[in-house]
């Protein structure tokens, strides 16, 4: 699966320079809890529960860079319709950048899940109990052993929607739309995976 390596060119005025400017400032003052989260179908797929096991263990090793930063303040613009506080939406944005990159997802179809599922939403809940961002279902927390991770935290929202993605995208062989069923519980079925399709398109470079 494709790694995200794509540099963002932009033309800066002044402006444009303060902005980025501030952006940065508010970035200094962000933490990044260590762990993540989705939907699953029963009975439980014991291979996925072991990818969730090793994804929330592992250590934070995002690597901020300039172009990153670039591509913070593009996708900052895009999405404060939703989150207006201006540190919740970055710090959504990192964590949606790192968790994509480790999970080896593109970045823009990690923004047009966390889109069609909640929003930006970080405390959305569905009808039937998903939770955050990406819409993760409580029990795998108590599945992996974590019963007391939280599903509204972004990092620990992210770091699990994103690892389970990946994994219905490997157990298909690489069929997104068949992966994106999955991640929703609908398989054998295009309408979710093209509702996905359709946010993405908000998000590309």
């Amino acid at each position: 699966m494709p790694t995200i390596a794509d540099r963002i060119h932009l033309r800066f005025h002044p402006i444009a320079l303060l902005q980025l400017a501030v952006l940065c400032l508010l970035l200094l003052g962000l933490t990044w809890p260590s762990y993540a989260t989705t939907r699953s179908q029963a009975p439980v797929d014991q291979e996925l529960r072991s990818w969730l096991v090793e994804a929330v263990n592992q250590a934070d090793s995002f690597e901020d860079r300039f172009d990153a930063e670039v591509w913070l303040v593009d996708m900052s613009a895009r999405i404060s319709r939703y989150v207006k506080d201006d540190q919740e939406r970055l710090h959504i944005l990192r964590s949606a950048h790192r968790e994509a990159k480790r999970a080896g997802l593109p970045i823009d179809l990690v923004m047009g899940v966390i889109h069609t599922e909640s929003l930006f939403q970080r405390f959305a809940i569905s009808v039937v109990g998903a939770q955050g961002l990406m819409q993760v279902m409580p029990f795998w927390k108590n599945e992996i052993g974590r019963p007391e991770d939280n599903l509204t935290d972004i990092d620990t929202n992210l770091r699990y929607g994103c690892t389970i993605l990946s994994y219905y995208l490997e157990r298909s062989k690489g069929n997104l739309s068949e992966a994106l069923a999955r991640y929703n519980g609908s398989y054998g079925k295009m309408k979710y995976p093209n509702k996905v399709y359709a946010a993405q398109n908000r998000y590309l470079d």
